[in-house]
Formats: C-alpha cells, sequence, structure tokens
C-alpha cells in the first residue's frame, strides 16, 4: 500500500517534469538562440536539471535585455518586452515548482520508514 502510494507519487513528478519540459520548449519556441539541448540516453538527470535552469537564466538574461533597451529608448514594441518578461516569470515559476516537488519526493524517500 505505502509503496504503491509513493510509487504514484514519483509517477505523478516525473509527469510534472515533463509537463514543464514541454511548457519550457514552447517557451523557447520563439526565440532559436535559447533552445534546450537534447537530453540524450547517457545524460543524467543532474545534467538535464542544469540545462533546464541554464535556460531559465538565459529566458530571464534575455527579457531584462529587451527591457533594457526599450527604457533606453530603442524601437522595440512594449507587447514584446512584456511578453519576454511573462515568459521568464512563468519559466521561472515552472522551475520553482519543479524543485519544491523534487525537495518533497525527496524528503518523503528520506523519511520512509525501512
Amino acid at each position: 500500500m505505502i509503496q504503491g502510494i509513493y510509487q504514484s507519487q514519483v509517477s505523478s513528478l516525473l509527469a510534472q517534469i515533463r509537463e514543464s519540459h514541454s511548457r519550457a520548449e514552447l517557451i523557447q519556441s520563439d526565440t532559436s538562440s535559447n533552445e534546450l539541448p537534447a537530453v540524450g540516453k547517457n545524460d543524467g538527470f543532474g545534467s538535464y536539471i542544469q540545462n533546464a535552469v541554464r535556460s531559465v537564466s538565459e529566458t530571464q538574461m534575455d527579457a531584462s535585455d529587451l527591457r533594457d533597451a526599450y527604457e533606453r529608448g530603442e524601437d522595440i514594441p512594449l507587447t514584446d518586452v512584456v511578453l519576454a518578461m511573462q515568459k521568464s516569470s512563468l519559466a521561472f515559476e515552472a522551475t520553482l515548482q519543479v524543485r519544491n516537488k523534487l525537495l518533497k519526493a525527496y524528503e518523503d524517500i528520506k523519511n520512509m520508514p525501512v
């Protein structure tokens, strides 16, 4: 019974990670410079997370650059700036939720009776 509960939680976590990956791909599809690298068969979970965090960081930096350019008076539409800021916010929130789920899963596994 308990094993089934934890297995369902792990399955749920994996589904959420895949969903976040899909969202990140949608966010990155607008800008070709920020594409997520493909995760190969030999790549570990750590490299996947590292690539995802790097991608979120690049998205935030791009949004910040657009905002700064708009504030300097360059010819950038405000809608592009707002859209980039929303994309970076969504990417950050998704990353934060994945982190929270991973920490919760780790704590659940750590507190399992042996």
